[in-house]
Order: C-alpha cells, then structure tokens, then sequence
C-alpha cells in the first residue's frame, strides 16, 4: 500500500445537526458526562449559530462530538441511506449495568444487545440520532477526569460510525483504495472497516450497514441527522497525498484545505453520500484560544468577528452552562 493508502490513523471527531443547543448541551455534559471542550460558532448562512464541542479532558482526538444546534431553521433532516446513520461510544465492559441504570433514570428507552462478540446498549439522542455504548474490555484513551460520572466508568470515546448504504462493493473499494482501511469482520448487515494494524482498535472502526430498503437520506443542515465524520492524519503532507490519491481514484471534487482554527481539514463525499474528512490537529489544538483550566468555559469568537461580539451573542438561542 502507498503511504496515502495508509493515512487514515482513527476518528478525529464526528459532528451532528441537532435540535436546540441548550438540549444538546445538557445531553452530552449532564446525562453522558462529557466534557465541554469548546463552545465556538459556524458562520455559514446568513447569521451564525453555535457549534459544541465535547469529549475528553483536552479535547483529544477520536473523543469528540460536535454539535451544530439547527432547530431554529425549522428544518427537519431526513434518516436514511447514503448517511452516517448513527455513532457508537467505548465504555469499559463493567460500566455496561450502570449506563443502562443511568440512561434509564434520565428517561432514555434502552436496548440492550451484541454484535461482534459485545455488548451493545442502543439509545437515541433527543433530536433522534441513534446512538450506543458499546462495553470495551481495554480501551487506554483517558476519559474526563473531573466529570458526574467516575473515571473508570466513563465513556472512553467513539468506538464506531455505522454507515448505512443500499449496496456494499462502491463503499468497500472506496474504503480500502481511498480511505487506508480494510475489512475485518461481518456481523449480519455490518461490515466492519479498521485503521492501522490488525484488528483495530475503538476508535478506528467504520461499520457500513447494508440497508437496501431504506430512502435516500438528506444533507442538508436538519435536525436529526449526522452531518459528517472526520478522520485524523498525521500532517498536511500526508493529508495532500491523501487528496491526490482521492482524485486519482476520481474523487475530483474532493475539497481544498479549510482551516477550522483548531485543524486543518479536507472533505469528500464518498460513494453512497456520506460525507468524511481528512483532519489534522494544530500543535496547540484547543488551547490555541483558552488555556487547559478555561478550557470550554467561554464561547469563543473567529477573530475577524471579535468586534461584533456582544452583537453575534446577543443574536444566539439562550444557553445556560
């Protein structure tokens, strides 16, 4: 394999359109316990709107969620094919009981389950985004350390996007020519990708989900839906030959490099329609606007708008945090 066949090291972080930011930030910090990493804004559009960042104690990669909160559009995103249809989060194995306890007092319905020999707890997020927990007998990422729910029993990072698609071949080829993985198990509908070496491990897994029956999916900003998925490379020389790879295979509208303040990324829609990223992480990462014990704490600003802050605030739905 080329070294741009080889690039793709793990998830850097995946980010959705959910409803209202006050629900998506109360979900994530309150009832998973994830930390408030970075509380930014996305200037698409006409008037900006919030984009939440959590995960670990730094932010670190393949333990974020990012939200862009769209219920203010009233536009209502439709789950399907050609879409990452839902995420899956590494919890230690013996944590299982008690996030089922815990989902369950929170007023989540809960499924439990097994696939690929573990056990699976099924939950949606308020918007409707399919969510689990998936019990991980040894995962070394580091969880929050100072969050409502005690450091062995966390939630250690995703584990897993499931991607639904009508048919399998486009998106194997373009899963082992273009984007560094291979094939590693099948578990009925799943096919399960892996990064690096081996087996995988949580974090480095894409499972696409054979679902032939289901409606084209939308991606547009809706609420309920699952916007992209972004993958960490080491740098941006790697990251370029990333891009050329993609285009040689015919992928020509692979995107230019955006600068995202915190990481550089390039964007393509793969072959059934979800849209994935290459990412890579600024030295500083999350602490090139706010040092690590203000980490989180206030919403930060591009800085070409700094000038207009108390205005763009003003403009934002309430969030209290």
């Amino acid at each position: 394999m080329t070294e741009a066949q080889e690039a793709i090291l793990r998830h850097h972080h995946i980010t959705l359109c959910v409803g209202t930011a006050q629900q998506d930030y109360d979900f994530h910090t309150r009832v998973l316990a994830l930390k408030s990493v970075k509380k930014t804004l996305i200037y698409d559009g006409v008037a900006p709107f919030y984009h939440l960042y959590y995960g670990n104690d730094i932010g670190e990669e393949s333990t974020l969620i990012t939200c862009f909160p769209v219920g203010h559009f009233g536009r209502v995103g439709k789950r399907g094919a050609g879409q990452i249809g839902g995420l899956s989060l590494s919890v230690p194995v013996s944590s299982i009981p008690f996030w089922e306890k815990r989902l369950r007092d929170h007023g989540f319905e809960v499924k439990r389950s097994e696939r690929f020999g573990e056990p699976v707890l099924s939950f949606a997020h308020p918007c409707g985004i399919p969510y689990e927990m998936i019990g991980i007998a040894d995962d070394v990422r580091k969880p929050w350390s100072n969050g409502e729910v005690p450091a062995d029993l966390a939630i250690r990072g995703l584990h897993t996007i499931s991607v639904n698609v009508r048919e399998m071949e486009p998106s194997q080829e373009f899963m082992q020519q273009g984007w560094s993985a291979h094939e590693v198990d099948r578990d009925g509908t799943h096919t399960r990708f892996a990064f690096g070496e081996g087996a995988g491990l949580p974090g480095q897994f894409v499972d696409y989900v054979l679902t032939p029956d289901l409606p084209q999916a939308s991606w547009t900003y809706g609420e309920g839906i699952v916007h992209h998925c972004a993958f960490q490379v080491k740098d941006r020389a790697v990251q370029d030959k990333v891009k050329a790879n993609l285009e040689g295979l015919g992928f020509t509208d692979t995107s230019e490099r955006k600068d995202r303040g915190y990481f550089e990324s390039i964007y393509v829609r793969t072959p059934a329609g979800a849209m994935f990223e290459a990412t890579v992480s600024k030295p500083e990462a999350f602490l090139i606007d706010e040092p690590y014990e203000a980490l989180g704490s206030k919403v930060q600003i591009a800085p070409q708008f700094e000038s207009q802050r108390a205005t763009i605030i003003a403009s934002l739905e309430k969030l209290e945090f």
